[in-house]
């Protein structure tokens, strides 16, 4: 099966319109949303601070230092959890040890000259992906949008951040997805998953995708991806379970509700777009969105998946805390405003078109 380039130029018009009218409801509600859930987490800290409760980065700092000196993983981690007021099941509450034992073998410095190396790599890699499918003023925007997102490269904490090192990960096997290299794709993927499990329905868009599209390789290699990472998330289950005591505390369960402001307000945090005012930083999240819906083709459908995807799940099960789920998006997600220019276009010429006109008959921008 083909998937198209440029979809949206094959929108019915009436269909285009409405997406138009979405697009500008959703920018003019962004900004807004954002602040909301700025003051409300805002709150929320100062309420948590009171109470004696201690940042996330703290706990995985002190795990990383009694690891590094020799003490096993999983009891230091439902150790600390427990004197933390932390609950330690079900298992997902506890972090696979995977950050703890390279932390213990390279240390924290290690982990920084890795996020380095992975940003500078995703800045050339989605320069050089987008040849066949963008245009070259496209292709230097994509750079540079890959660099701007992906400043929390630079943050003096980035070695306690699995969701910022996985979705640096992440947004470079995006881009190598569908090359040659793709076997790089899915050992980066792979491990960003093992790094962070919640990033597991990356693989499942990019199977999807490949379904689609007819490539077995793809599909035999993601699947197996699949299985391994399943079998060590049993290991990584029996070894959590084997270290919690009856009287743990269990997790309050992840069905938070509150909408896309959430999942919006977790990629403005955790990009440079902190810096710009609500009323532009939501607008910009709403059409890199868009133009990753507008790239099409199997990147474009991959990104789209995935995006779309992740951004509904964690606006359904997120709790308000949960808001770093969205540094799994860094810094990929930011380049999809290289293409806004584009879908926006595509959907004024379907709108104003004549109804008439067969969208195979138009001609290519």
């Amino acid at each position: 099966m083909t998937l198209p380039d440029r979809p949206l130029r094959l929108l019915p018009r009436w269909a285009a319109a409405l997406l138009l009218l979405l697009t500008a409801l959703a920018c003019v509600w962004s900004g807004p949303a954002i602040t909301a859930r700025h003051l409300e987490h805002d709150a929320d800290i100062a309420k948590r601070t009171q109470l004696g409760e201690r940042p996330d980065m703290d706990l995985y700092s002190s795990i990383d230092t009694r690891v590094a000196a020799g003490e096993d993983y999983y009891h230091v981690a439902a150790e600390l959890q427990r004197e933390r007021g932390f609950p330690t099941s079900p298992f997902v509450t506890i972090r696979t040890p995977v950050l703890a034992w390279t932390t213990a073998l390279w240390g924290a410095q290690g982990w920084r000259i890795i996020a380095v190396l992975l940003w500078a790599a995703n800045i050339f890699a989605w320069f050089a992906v987008l040849g066949g499918q963008a245009r070259k003023p496209e292709r230097y925007a994509a750079a540079l949008l890959a660099g701007y997102f992906g400043m929390l490269t630079f943050f003096e904490k980035i070695a306690l951040s699995h969701e910022a090192l996985a979705g640096l990960m992440l947004s470079l096997a995006l881009a190598l997805s569908f090359r040659k290299a793709w076997w790089a794709a899915l050992a980066l993927a792979s491990f960003a998953i093992a790094l962070r499990e919640l990033a597991l329905p990356f693989l499942l868009a990019w199977g999807a995708v490949a379904l689609l599209a007819g490539e077995r390789r793809r599909l035999v290699g993601i699947a197996a991806a699949i299985a391994l990472l399943a079998v060590g998330l049993a290991f990584h289950a029996a070894a959590v379970a084997a270290v919690c005591l009856p009287g743990d505390l269990h997790s309050e369960g992840w069905l938070g509700m509150f909408g896309p402001s959430l999942p919006f307000y977790g990629i403005d945090v955790t990009t440079l777009l902190v810096l710009l005012p609500h009323g532009i930083a939501g607008p910009l999240i709403v059409l890199a969105l868009l133009g990753w819906l507008s790239l099409g083709g199997r990147l474009g459908a991959f990104a789209s998946l995935w995006f779309a995807g992740f951004i509904a799940a964690t606006a359904l099960f997120a709790r308000l805390e949960n808001f770093y789920w969205m540094g799994l998006f860094v810094p990929a997600y930011g380049v999809g405003l290289a293409f806004a220019p584009r879908a926006l276009a595509d959907l004024v010429a379907r709108v104003s078109r004549s109804a008439g006109t067969s969208p195979r008959t138009a001609s290519p921008g």
